[in-house]
């Protein structure tokens, strides 16, 4: 057991509950079992664990498609909220009894995770530990990829598909704190309607309207300055017919297929950069990076109560599977949580 010498915490189990499935499979798989509470290594912080985030990951985790990297639990979860309970060497001991929010590689569904003190970020009063779990996974991808990877900047028109998603809704929700214009797609008027409601400046239906000739159309004929894409596959080309001169395209996800096939004289001639990234495999160091550029960006908005995540539903822990459920029926409107009694 580790030391928990004035830090005000009471003593930590040696247990915990948490979601570790043995095999592949369904939602069914997710059943709470007992698990070994976690030590934070160098540079590590234990987080008593108050709500978790759930991610399309976490789903192609379970179904055998999304392995954790190396070295990282085997335990579900990108995201988690919570308690610093105690401090690994090399980290400040002020963190001990901080609340914090943290993006992981892993180990979220639990009572008790590790993460790196370089990824954690406060809590402030102005959001709950839920509002809070929601936002690591989500803001993290989103500032990395729209904002740096794609270099959006004030008054840059922006296409973002998966508006009612996790990313979608933090994208929309980024993009009006930054002065973008924000055109997302959706699969039905509902969605499209609620895209809407949360900011976006416009939303395509993409299962009645060609988003092609709709952003040409929104844009005048000119074109978006970047592309968001979490389909890939045939996507990509269309994509590109919808970006302008200059434009940049960056693929997080290719729930559409893997391949594409592109136009390289349009690459060309038009000036455009295709580009993408993962999230879960890159380092520390850089997972530290962009948690210092968010804490000195977008910080101060979630503190003043200006960022809050759109919350679709929340479970117990011992409701991971329904949660999976959720979000595999593809009703949900922005982030699903876990919270952990």
């Amino acid at each position: 057991m580790f030391d928990q010498k004035g830090t005000g915490v009471a003593e930590l189990p040696e247990r915990m509950i948490a979601i570790d499935p043995e095999t592949a499979g369904g939602p069914e798989v997710l059943v709470p079992v007992e698990r070994p509470v976690p030590q934070p290594g160098p540079g590590e912080v234990l987080i008593r664990v108050k709500a978790a985030g759930v991610n399309r990951p976490d789903v192609l985790q379970r179904k055998g498609h999304y392995p954790p990297p190396p070295g990282a639990p085997s335990i579900f979860g990108l995201e988690v909220a919570g308690i610093v309970v105690a401090t690994g060497e090399g980290v400040d001991p002020s963190m001990r009894a901080q609340p914090v929010c943290a993006l992981v590689a892993g180990g979220g569904y639990a009572e008790y995770c590790v993460a790196p003190a370089g990824q954690c970020l406060p809590v402030p009063p102005a959001i709950s530990m839920v509002e809070a779990a929601a936002l690591p996974e989500t803001v993290f991808t989103v500032w990395s990829n729209l904002f740096e990877r794609a270099y959006a900047i004030e008054g840059d028109t922006v296409l973002v598909h998966g508006g009612t998603s996790g990313i979608g809704t933090t994208a929309i929700l980024l993009g009006k704190l930054f002065d973008l214009t924000v055109i997302v797609t959706c699969g039905s008027a509902e969605k499209c309607a609620r895209a809407v409601e949360l900011g976006a400046d416009h939303a395509i239906n993409y299962k009645t309207q060609d988003f092609v000739e709709e952003v040409k159309r929104i844009t005048g004929g000119k074109g978006v300055q970047a592309v968001l894409d979490m389909v890939g596959g045939d996507y990509v080309a269309r994509n590109l017919a919808c970006l302008a001169e200059d434009g940049r395209h960056v693929t997080i996800a290719v729930q559409g297929g893997v391949k594409a096939e592109v136009n390289l004289v349009q690459v060309m001639t038009r000036r455009l950069s295709i580009t993408g990234s993962t999230l879960r495999a890159r380092d520390t160091i850089f997972k530290a990076l962009v948690a210092d550029e968010l804490r000195r960006n977008v910080w101060p908005h979630v503190a003043e109560g200006r960022l809050k995540p759109v919350i679709d539903s929340v479970f117990p822990l011992a409701g991971a599977a329904k949660a999976h459920a959720r979000m595999e029926g593809g009703d949900h409107v922005g982030k699903i949580v876990l919270e952990i009694a």
